[in-house]
């Protein structure tokens, strides 16, 4: 008889890693990070992230340091600076999978929740990405079942110690990754449930709250060590950069410049797309269950994680449907337990019926990881640009990046692994092309120059074409 934590094991590694590098960075995201990662390794600066030459700092550097060892380690493949994420998304899965057995849920269960939550299409998709966002998912993963765990009135007192540690390690994942709002993602669901569980009871426990508040204060240590260093490196300028203007300034919306703002109804418009191909059991087991949860913590539990986060999120000005990302395991949960709910009626037919469905889902994921990614590759990999520049500079050419967009300055650092120069005004533009014959500009949006130039060459990438030009 097949163990499921092996086969699970297997079945994930497969999803997450089959395929991880044969297509080449695509989108905004990639490019940019997987350039801020090899910037950092060529820089050999651990503390100061860099675009463009310049500080980024959007968010605390756990995920770049995990992408610079790897591009250290493995060389500079996309498969390496994926690697962070993948293996994020596995312990995320295998985690679910632990936690819900110590929950005393059966083992078909916990093995189906972590099996839709591999298989849900965004979180799969995530997870095989260059980014910080299966990092934050691991790390709130990680904190809200360690920390209910360690609330269970079953816990013994040495598993509540080491649940509290497991704890303190995700809100240190989850703060390192995405600062802020790693400590409200969480954060948000904790307070939610000990509101709830305190108005149920009719008494307020103060060592239920007081001890969530003084490990997440001990998960906080690693961040300050950083920022204390950033702080001996910018100063309060750039501490404030990280916490205030990229945290609370994107939430409030007074942070203009980091765009993704959407309407207050952005997600729920979203909704449709938000958990496929499991959507339908997500929300029908929200509604199955909601007469249930004052006598039920665990479900409770996982429909708080759902909709506290959801709501934060939806107040949030930038929004974006990968933000959903640290939901994902509380819908697996609920829907896994409305689909044993289902199951229940087909006692028959139940083991064929859930070994169909997943192998099927599981193989078009393995056939778009194989065969749809590289193909993808034809309108969005920056590859062709970078080779270009490559050849211009063989040739003899000097070439800079004229006010370039994030996606084309990182793709240019990670292809070639060196910094171009950049110039910012047409006046620098005109002074460079002018100094010497074989000085070429590559830019976009040619047609807003108003110094005449000549183009050499034009690629696109994506829908954006991108031009080599001289005097």
């Amino acid at each position: 008889m097949t163990r499921p934590a092996p086969l699970l094991l297997l079945l994930a590694g497969l999803l997450f890693f089959v395929a991880l590098g044969n297509h080449e960075l695509q989108g905004s995201t990639e490019a940019r990070v997987a350039g801020i990662a090899m910037a950092m390794h060529l820089d050999n600066d651990w503390v100061v992230p860099r675009l463009f030459g310049e500080p980024f700092l959007e968010k605390p550097p756990l995920s770049l340091w995990l992408d610079a060892g790897a591009i250290r380690l493995f060389g500079a493949s996309t498969g390496a600076v994926r690697l962070a994420s993948a293996f994020s998304g596995l312990f995320s899965v295998m985690l679910l999978y632990g936690m819900l057995r110590r929950f005393g849920r059966p083992t078909s269960l916990a093995f189906c929740a972590a099996l839709v939550l591999a298989t849900m299409a965004s979180y799969w998709s995530n997870v095989r990405g260059v980014g910080e966002d299966a990092l934050l998912s691991l790390g709130v993963t990680l904190a809200l079942l360690a920390f209910y765990q360690a609330t269970r009135p079953e816990s013994q007192h040495r598993a509540n110690v080491s649940s509290w540690l497991l704890f303190t390690l995700g809100m240190a994942i989850a703060t390192l990754s995405k600062g802020v709002l790693g400590l409200a993602m969480p954060g948000i669901v904790i307070f939610a449930y000990l509101a709830c569980t305190s108005l149920m009871d009719k008494r307020l426990q103060l060592g239920q709250w007081l001890k969530p508040g003084a490990f997440t204060l001990l998960a906080l240590v690693p961040l300050l060590i950083w920022l204390g260093f950033l702080y001996q490196r910018g100063g309060m300028q750039a501490v404030g950069e990280v916490l205030w203007t990229n945290s609370v300034g994107r939430f409030s919306g007074s942070f203009v410049e980091a765009g993704h703002y959407e309407p207050i109804y952005y997600y729920l418009a979203k909704l449709p797309e938000a958990f496929l191909p499991w959507n339908i059991l997500v929300y029908l087991g929200l509604w199955h269950f909601r007469k249930s949860l004052a006598s039920n913590r665990y479900l409770l539990f996982f429909s708080l994680w759902l909709v506290a986060q959801f709501t934060l999120l939806t107040f949030a000005s930038s929004k974006r449907i990968v933000y959903l990302m640290a939901l994902t395991p509380a819908a697996a949960v609920l829907a896994a337990e409305y689909g044993a709910v289902l199951l229940s009626r087909l006692p028959a037919y139940r083991r064929g019926l859930i070994s169909g469905v997943f192998s099927v889902v599981i193989a078009c994921y393995l056939g778009a990881a194989i065969w749809y990614a590289p193909k993808a590759d034809r309108r969005e990999s920056f590859v062709p640009l970078t080779r270009q520049i490559q050849a211009l500079q063989a040739q003899g050419h000097t070439v800079v990046l004229y006010q370039p967009n994030e996606r084309v300055a990182g793709a240019t650092v990670f292809y070639t692994q060196s910094n171009l120069p950049i110039l910012h005004t047409e006046a620098q533009l005109r002074t460079y092309l002018d100094a010497r014959p074989g000085n070429l500009a590559l830019l976009d949006r040619i047609e807003q120059l108003t110094i005449p130039v000549t183009a050499l060459k034009q690629i696109t990438v994506g829908s954006r074409p991108y031009s080599f030009v001289e005097q």
